[in-house]
């Protein structure tokens, strides 16, 4: 039984690595006919909350009656999604999600001061180490200071810090259960999206245009998020941390691969290297996890 409940648990985080690793491709389709990224994430999170409201009705009661901490994770994760969308039809996807896997070096700060996490040796390791990657990385004497170029690199990192703050929250929601963080989520990102089109309306034209494929498209994208959500936050419920942040970098090598072949896009050697080093710190941050879990069981 045990060995079933892990299969689910790394097949979920898995597939959820692949997903999105591949879904920057959809998403920029769309905006080529038209379609911008506000636009398609809210239609795209609309179609998996209303899934979400035929399967898990009772979730959206139990969403009312849990205060203040899942309507946080539903902006946090809003964010991490709606950014992530914006900045991978835009930016080159390499440099976007490797800034966003700087996501560990957010989470040490984050969990000691929402958490009161002791951050130890370990911890300050992991953040050197990031920042030294995204330094390696973003690093051009022309521009001056190594820091993102442009508006989707911002993005991309923006991304990482509300991930790492969504995850965070996820550690206080612990009596939370799956269906009811994904609703928050699916409704943190459809609110969050209808912003921007509230704010200039004339964006929202082009859907009378769309042709029968890319309402395809986003009914795709649609039931894939709502599968994808419910199976990604199944796998972290039942996957040590340790795991789990090695199955997500998955998403990299795929995003590498689709990248090269859909968009023609290649990393240069000095990327290469500083991707390394956050990579690796990434896969430090899991190590991280387990030595907390010691130093506050000694406590």
């Amino acid at each position: 039984m045990v060995s079933k409940q892990k299969f689910f648990a790394v097949s979920g985080l898995l597939s959820g690595a692949v997903v999105w690793g591949l879904i920057w491709y959809p998403y920029r389709l769309l905006a080529e006919a038209g379609i911008s990224g506000a636009l398609s994430s809210l239609l795209t999170y609309i179609i998996a909350l209303a899934l979400g409201l035929i399967f898990f009705h009772g979730a959206f009661g139990q969403l009312r009656r849990s205060g203040w901490l899942p309507i946080l994770i539903g902006i946090s994760a809003g964010w991490t999604n709606l950014a992530y969308v914006l900045a991978v039809i835009d930016g080159e996807i390499m440099r976007v999600l490797l800034l966003f896997y700087l996501s560990p070096f957010w989470t040490v700060i984050l969990a000691h001061l929402l958490l009161r996490e002791k951050t130890i040796l370990a911890g300050y390791g992991v953040m050197v180490l990031s920042l030294t990657g995204a330094v390696v990385m973003l690093w051009r004497p022309e521009f001056g200071m190594p820091l993102p170029q442009n508006r989707a690199e911002w993005l991309g990192l923006s991304a990482g810090l509300m991930f790492a703050l969504s995850n965070v929250l996820a550690r206080k929601a612990h009596h939370l259960d799956v269906q009811t963080k994904s609703v928050s989520i699916w409704v943190g990102v459809a609110l969050l999206s209808l912003l921007p089109i509230l704010w200039a309306p004339a964006v929202a034209g082009p859907v009378m245009t769309l042709p029968l494929n890319g309402w395809l498209w986003l009914l795709v994208i649609g039931v894939a998020i709502f599968c994808i959500t419910l199976t990604v936050q199944y796998g972290l419920s039942h996957t040590p941390a340790n795991q789990a942040i090695v199955i997500f970098l998955f998403e990299l090598v795929v995003a590498a691969i689709s990248s090269y072949f859909l968009a023609g896009e290649a990393m240069t050697v000095q990327e290469w290297l500083g991707g390394a080093m956050i990579i690796a710190a990434s896969l430090f941050s899991g190590k991280l996890e387990k030595q907390h879990e010691v130093v506050n069981e000694s406590n």
